[in-house]
């Protein structure tokens, strides 16, 4: 492996010098057109018939996907995986206690390894920021990496599946208000939502979480932040739940969980404030009783299932284009 990568944009080093996409590190620096272009992409694996599967299941023959998880999830790792497989790829999971790197061994290292086995696709997460971003910097250019988390700075398939699931349900995205509602200081995925929507031109984004939980630069964002959540979700026309994120907390940021629930909850009367047909969504793992009432949680406005039914098609997708599958858009023609 080269000590740094080629065949990217000084810009971007999302982008290759053909305009294409290389890995998925982030929502930010993308256009309009090119999250389209995954968009619609996602819609062909979508309710595929069993000739579709067949043919879907061609595109990544010959390819070698490794879940480098460093930071434990089900949900995520579990849907990149059957992503993977269902495109034909050959597909490791590794166990972060068992890697070489917690024997003092680079990620660097642990990655330049894992290439000499001819992987094509490493789907990074890490609690630390900027790790899927540095390896990418330092492989070649037929290897792509996916951000599938870091620290506190992105979640660009999360967002992506969200809007996948919203496009899906409630149409043109430019047409709705969005309220993000939660632990917005510790959410890399409320980073990723708040990117995507600006790029595909919602009318309007809020942010709705305590003081303590709000970050200090949220107006440069382009959002409009509430406190008082009765008054942030009134008229809005999806809701977007977050999980209270305990484990990164420094410090009493919240009073307690049950009076986080009370004043920031989402139940059915606080639904009510939002637009008759609002929806909800929620990237999970949701906790009852403290974001979210169950009976909301359950509901037919809920969105919550969708999601993950859609982020296996939407990371399908992701995956296919960064390898420039022969056939994609055939099948999307069929």
């Amino acid at each position: 492996m080269s000590s740094k990568a080629t065949n990217t944009s000084p810009v971007n080093p999302q982008i290759d010098d053909a305009g294409h996409l290389r890995h998925f590190l982030t929502i930010e620096g993308l256009s309009k057109t090119q999250l389209m272009k995954l968009l619609d992409a996602a819609s062909v694996f979508i309710g595929a018939n069993s000739e579709r599967r067949r043919e879907q299941a061609n595109l990544l023959i010959g390819h070698t996907v490794v879940n480098l998880f460093f930071e434990d999830s089900t949900r995520t790792r579990t849907t990149f995986e059957i992503a993977a497989k269902r495109l034909g790829a050959a597909v490791i999971n590794l166990n972060p206690s068992r890697m070489s790197t917690r024997k003092g061994e680079t990620v660097l290292d642990t990655v330049r390894t894992l290439e000499a086995m001819d992987t094509d696709i490493f789907v990074v997460r890490d609690s630390a920021s900027g790790t899927a971003h540095l390896i990418a910097r330092h492989v070649p250019p037929h290897v792509h990496i996916i951000n599938a988390g870091d620290g506190r700075h992105a979640h660009p398939t999360q967002a992506m599946l969200d809007m996948y699931t919203i496009r899906e349900r409630k149409g043109e995205i430019s047409n709705l208000t969005f309220a993000i509602v939660g632990d917005i200081l510790h959410s890399r995925v409320a980073r990723s939502q708040i990117a995507a929507l600006k790029i595909l031109g919602a009318r309007e984004v809020r942010v709705i979480a305590p003081a303590t939980l709000l970050p200090t630069e949220v107006e440069r964002l382009g959002v409009k932040a509430f406190t008082d959540i009765d008054e942030g979700l009134k008229d809005v026309d999806v809701v977007m739940m977050l999980r209270l994120q305990l484990e990164r907390m420094e410090g009493q940021l919240i009073p307690s969980t049950q009076e986080y629930f009370r004043c920031y909850g989402l139940n059915q009367a606080r639904l009510d404030r939002a637009a008759p047909d609002a929806v909800v969504m929620h990237p999970g793992p949701m906790n009852r009783g403290l974001e979210i009432a169950s009976d909301v949680a359950d509901s037919e406005r809920s969105l919550i299932l969708s999601q993950v039914t859609n982020g296996i098609a939407v990371r399908m997708a992701i995956m296919a284009q960064l390898v420039g599958a022969q056939g994609l858009q055939e099948i999307g023609a069929t």
